[in-house]
């Protein structure tokens, strides 16, 4: 099974202090949906995680301030949600969204996701959302990227038949980073047809603050599916 090539953690856990309400909710909110760093060998039980089994299972994979996974969440109730993300404010801005709609189908892992992705159970996972990761541009940096082939290894293993890794960045280096690493895997296969189909964002996808700003310029949303797994 994966394990991490580079455990290191390379971004940031903390920023500001946090305010109050978010301070109580890391506090009373957090540790009902938190999913503990699980044990070497161990398996998520998915239905027990969300207290009931659901239609199907998705990963986020840095969400952020949670707009997206909230927005998701709350179109497919019947949808389990994992989101992994290790910045502390982040998961606060996520928890008042989380209280404020009143959603039960969001699960939080808060450590790197790399360490979750061994219990995660084979052929769980509907959907993997990759949203405007760090692109680390710097050559010397690619091995921290996470859309990888290693990484991709284990997607594999992880997702469903027919299954989609939906992508999205707003680097160009990282847009043709992942087209490479994702075209040349045999079990992955790029969806794409015409231009606008990676140019503009997914029709059940939902805005990001981070999207809005384009900081290194215009988005590309890339949708890979898993395709020709023969056993």
């Amino acid at each position: 099974m994966f394990r991490p090539d580079d455990p290191k953690f390379y971004g940031r856990r903390k920023g500001k202090r946090l305010k109050s309400t978010r301070a109580r909710l890391i506090d009373e909110l957090l540790p009902k949906l938190h999913i503990p760093a699980p044990a070497e060998g161990e398996t998520l039980d998915l239905a027990a995680l969300f207290g009931e089994e659901k239609r199907a299972y998705q990963l986020e994979v840095g969400f952020g301030n949670g707009e997206h996974l909230v927005a998701q969440a709350e179109a497919h109730p019947d949808v389990g949600f994992i989101g992994a993300e290790p910045f502390i404010n982040g998961v606060g801005a996520l928890l008042m969204q989380i209280e404020e709609k009143g959603l039960t189908n969001i699960r939080v892992f808060t450590d790197d996701v790399r360490l979750l992705l061994p219990a995660i159970p084979p052929r769980s996972l509907e959907r993997v959302w990759v949203l405007f990761p760090d692109p680390w541009p710097k050559a010397r940096h690619a091995r921290r990227r996470f859309v990888n082939v290693a990484v991709l290894d284990v997607l594999a293993e992880l997702m469903r038949d027919g299954a989609e890794l939906r992508v999205a960045s707003d680097d160009k280096v990282y847009v043709r980073w992942s087209l490479i690493q994702a075209t040349n895997h045999p079990l992955f296969r790029w969806t794409a047809e015409k231009p606008e189909d990676w140019r503009q964002r997914w029709p059940d996808g939902f805005p990001t603050r981070y999207e809005a700003k384009q900081i290194r310029g215009a988005p590309h949303y890339m949708t890979f599916r898993l395709v020709g797994r023969g056993d």
